[in-house]
């Protein structure tokens, strides 16, 4: 079997870097120079487009790519600028807490009147944004935990072992119809979309890349595998409560049973996945590692700086009665992939 027919089609590109690299990917033209990537504005669409590009190559990649692609020199090269670029925004832009208990403390602390994207949806969303919601999580959802499995050759010991057990959780605990992104597909035929891997890339703005963007820069780079563990304790931390706000929202709209069934297993699972990452991935780590405090910081704390710029996105193009995608939906047959 041609291996080079898998994968989801290539995207539109956004711009020169992301164009370049497209053609670069089909064997039309060559790459952008890295001081071109290095130049660009780093949460703009064409850049975080380019930087998706590369490290989907590392996931499923794009149908009539060469496999081989994934580790050409000059590509990665390419890649490289784009991750300095990224990189040295976030930890120039993403306020900082004064230690890691501080920045612990106050992803414990539920407010009481969250104006969140999960608390909007649950009290006044709408079919349409919950689509659309679906629509731009699945970049991340349909490959659900696969950045964070990167991680696991870089620990040993207590955060090994409970990294390797959470994820575990996340792949279904050995039952495939479990995965968690195939129960996200599920989610996605209840509410009319298309569940093919990649589908909706075209439609996730920039905001969105950078989200799917961060964790793979932080899973495919040792030295941060911190700000990777950092990363996935502000996920797992913070999941439960939303995930509850999302299942009301489904129940409320009559999105349908397998939608409510994502969330609701979200708020469980992740209950409990939140005291295995705090006391056992973090302090495990620590234990061994205590120079990473920062770093498990940072990645706490650039996890919360992007997906507040994404709420900030989706909830003013919501309020404004409009789209929150590049191309807004229209009716679909789902389909798997």
């Amino acid at each position: 079997m041609n291996s080079h027919a898998r994968g989801p089609r290539l995207p539109t590109p956004r711009g020169p870097l992301s164009a370049a690299v497209t053609a670069y990917l089909r064997g039309t033209g060559p790459l952008p120079r890295p001081a071109e990537a290095e130049a660009a504005d780093p949460y703009g669409d064409d850049p975080q487009l380019a930087l998706y590009l590369c490290y989907e190559l590392h996931y499923r990649g794009f149908a009539g790519v060469d496999p081989k692609l994934e580790w050409d020199p000059e590509l990665l090269r390419v890649r490289a600028a784009l991750e300095r670029r990224f990189l040295s925004a976030l930890r120039s832009d993403t306020p900082g807490h004064d230690s890691l208990d501080d920045t612990l403390g106050a992803l414990l602390v539920e407010p009481v009147d969250g104006s969140g994207v999960t608390h909007f949806l649950c009290a006044e969303g709408v079919l349409w944004q919950l689509r659309e919601y679906a629509a731009q999580r699945s970049l991340y959802h349909l490959k659900e935990a696969d950045p964070h499995a990167w991680v696991l050759p870089r620990l040993w010991g207590r955060a090994k072992a409970a990294m390797a057990a959470v994820e575990y959780d996340e792949f279904g605990g050995g039952r495939a119809d479990r995965v968690h992104a195939r129960l996200f597909a599920a989610l996605m035929a209840d509410l009319g979309l298309d569940t093919a891997y990649g589908r909706y890339l075209d439609a996730a703005p920039a905001e969105m890349l950078a989200v799917v963007n961060l964790m793979s820069l932080f899973g495919l780079h040792r030295e941060l595998r911190g700000a990777l563990v950092g990363h996935f304790a502000e996920v797992e931390i913070t999941s439960s409560p939303g995930s509850r706000r999302l299942a009301e929202a489904m129940r409320r709209t009559g999105a349908g049973p397998a939608a409510e069934f994502f969330y609701d297993e979200h708020v469980e699972a992740d209950a409990v996945h939140e005291q295995v990452v705090r006391h056992e991935v973090i302090g495990g780590l620590l234990a061994e590692e205590p120079e990473l405090a920062a770093d498990v910081a940072f990645g706490i704390d650039a996890t919360e700086y992007l997906e507040d710029q994404l709420a900030r996105r989706l909830l003013t193009d919501w309020r404004a009665g409009r789209s929150s995608l590049r191309t807004p939906l229209t009716a679909e047959t789902s389909h798997t992939s």
